[in-house]
């Protein structure tokens, strides 16, 4: 009888399998329902989690509660804004997509988009101003260099973006 065929095996590594998909959604069960616990790997981008910058800021147990409070007090603060512009971008699209588009309402939606975008990036600002007023000296010369490391991240991420989508 061959070894792989036999029903010995077979049944062996169908249990095994089993097993190890059991495993693997319980892992991710957990890492998606468990809130961030310093050492606990969560996947996925949650507001609440830790930023990896903070590590590198070398920030003591009082700054880092404050920084996770101002974090979560910024993203409450700016929600209806993002959600405005999601609704406004949705509009923008159906105009956009008619036999006929009506170029007055797609000028309106999209300056209501930058007006929204505006509120957002003064809020971003005065954050990251409370962040630095957490910081000690040393710490906020690490935090501008993140701060920038991220801001010219993003504006490159979105260029090559806009870059991609060209014909």
């Amino acid at each position: 009888m061959d070894f792989l065929t036999s029903k010995r095996f077979v049944t062996t590594a169908l249990v095994l399998l089993t097993l190890l998909n059991v495993t693997l959604l319980s892992i991710l069960w957990l890492q998606n329902t468990q809130q961030h616990l310093p050492g606990f790997l969560s996947i996925g981008h949650k507001f609440n989690r830790r930023p990896s910058f903070i590590e590198s800021l070398s920030l003591n147990e009082s700054q880092r509660i404050r920084f996770r409070n101002l974090r979560s007090e910024h993203f409450r603060k700016v929600s209806p804004e993002m959600e405005n512009i999601a609704l406004l971008k949705k509009q923008l699209v159906e105009e956009s997509l008619k036999d006929k588009p009506d170029t007055k309402k797609i000028e309106v939606l999209a300056s209501d988009i930058g007006y929204q975008q505006t509120i957002i990036e003064r809020e971003l600002a005065l954050h990251f101003h409370e962040l630095a007023k957490v910081c000690t000296s040393e710490q906020r010369d690490s935090l501008k260099k993140v701060l920038d490391r991220i801001a010219t991240h993003n504006h490159f991420m979105r260029m090559n973006r806009s870059i991609e989508l060209r014909p």
